[in-house]
């Protein structure tokens, strides 16, 4: 009795945890679309940093909580865009600054003009107005301008007699905001792609099924992915089909161990041509290339999926293969609905290096990322990038070309952005002769439905007169 309530305690335990894993996996997909990041971000700091500057309120006196308003205004501004106009660490801490000194000032000029004590100048039409200007003034001379810099300026009129001690509150609180907003943005930020895109430090260990009559290109295509990274290897894998086998039986047909020895001797001449190609990926490449020969059990992706899991490969790169009606093969089909990421390959010639890319997306998804990722490991320093989104219509285009930006922050190679109004079949077709690869996703995030409505791009692609890779992201 004992012994049965352990094992279902163990299998609770077991569903529990694949279903944390299962959800951390999509929260940090989620995480991946820069919009989503940005959200998560200023809903931790700005609450974060605006207790942080109440706390110093409370336990130093010239912190005033006048200036919560416009600090945590600008807060937001910094964190929700990073890259904005008004995201400058400098300009955020000297437009506060100026806004607030300048506000100052109009209180003491006006002082000044009505020829009574600055504490009683208070709420004063003439004040606030002449702070406006100073404000705007001296933030556009200084290259300062800031949105929040008239608040600082305002609010100084109710300060009282503590224009001062507002001036330095301010300065501190801004300069404090500032500090955590460039730590962010150099440490977490910049670098998001080494901490929540996968196959950034991911798909560095690749098996390719040496399949079809461009096996060597999809091998060699492998192995340029795996290349971008120094722990990067390439397994070559053949499985030794039932025609081969019989072949070799026939050789063979008096031994005594047929079977096996037909088996071995068919394995054997796989792996002749399979040593063949590995010597020259390490010489062109120069990436360790590992040599596999399996028999299949009726299969080849079964066996193509439990070698990749043997020898700890975290991507499969695969010839692509499709029917009559552009369909896609069983083979590929059953790749394309595991649990590890692939990219077919579907050759135009006999192209072994891509260095001009072109990368059509939808959305900021993980597969975008990934897309672009294997570009940026292809076409290395010296290449180019496009990625490329079509729009339906032209109230879209902003939001589309914010992004595309948002995408190609982290891509180290030369990257353009482009955004057209027509179908992403026609678009392709029009300048696919520019570039020696195109990176397509494979649809496998789609529900049935959509895919019923709308059949994959790759499907709807044919005779280009370029490269295509087909990715499918676990």
């Amino acid at each position: 009795m004992f012994s049965e309530f352990r094992q279902r305690l163990a299998a609770v335990r077991r569903r529990v945890s694949r279903f944390e894993r299962r959800e951390l996996r999509s929260f940090r997909r989620w995480l991946e679309t820069t919009s989503n990041l940005l959200h998560v971000s200023v809903l931790l700091f700005v609450p974060l940093l605006v207790g942080l500057v109440t706390l110093l309120a409370e336990t130093v006196e010239v912190v005033s909580f006048l200036l919560f308003p416009p600090l945590a205004s600008g807060t937001y501004t910094l964190f929700a865009e990073p890259e904005g106009q008004y995201s400058d660490p400098q300009t955020f801490v000297g437009g506060l600054t100026v806004g607030a000194l300048c506000g100052w000032g109009a209180v003491e000029l006006t002082a000044i003009a009505y020829g009574v004590p600055t504490g009683e100048v208070g709420l004063d039409a003439g004040a606030a107005a002449l702070g406006v200007f100073l404000t705007g003034a001296a933030t556009w001379g200084l290259d300062l301008e800031l949105p929040t810099a008239f608040s600082t300026a305002l609010l100084v009129l109710v300060t009282g007699t503590a224009q001062f001690a507002y001036v330095v509150a301010v300065a501190l609180s801004a300069s404090l905001v500032a500090v955590v907003f460039v730590v962010w943005r150099r440490e977490f930020y910049e670098e998001r792609a080494r901490f929540l895109y996968r196959t950034t430090e991911a798909d560095d260990h690749v098996v390719v099924p040496m399949r079809g009559e461009t096996a060597e290109q999809a091998s060699m295509l492998g192995a340029r992915i795996a290349a971008a990274h120094d722990a990067g290897k390439v397994v070559l894998l053949d499985v030794v089909d039932d025609e081969e086998i019989a072949a070799a039986e026939r050789e063979h047909i008096d031994d005594e161990d047929a079977t096996s020895e037909a088996e071995e001797r068919a394995a054997d001449a796989a792996a002749g041509r399979l040593e063949q190609q590995a010597a020259r990926i390490e010489t062109r490449v120069g990436v360790p290339c590992d040599v596999v020969v399996a028999v299949a059990d009726g299969n080849h992706a079964k066996t193509v999926l439990s070698t990749a899991e043997e020898a700890n490969c975290d991507l499969v790169v695969a010839p692509f293969e499709c029917r009559e009606d552009g369909t896609l093969t069983p083979f590929l089909r059953r790749l394309f609905g595991s649990r590890i990421d692939v990219v077919a390959l579907q050759s135009a010639g006999e192209r072994t290096r891509w260095r001009r890319i072109m990368v059509p997306v939808r959305s900021a998804s993980d597969v975008a990322h990934a897309m672009l990722d294997y570009a940026e490991r292809l076409a290395g320093r010296g290449g180019s990038i496009s990625v490329c989104s079509c729009i339906d219509a032209e109230r879209e285009r902003r939001r589309t070309e914010s992004m595309l930006a948002n995408l190609t922050e982290t891509v180290g190679t030369r990257c353009e952005t482009r955004v057209s109004r027509s179908s992403i079949e026609s678009f392709v077709e029009r300048n696919d002769a520019h570039y020696d690869l195109v990176f397509l996703g494979a649809s496998t995030d789609r529900s049935a439905a959509s895919k019923f409505l709308s059949r994959p791009t790759y499907e709807r692609l044919q005779n280009l007169d370029t490269d295509i890779a087909v990715v499918h992201t676990a």
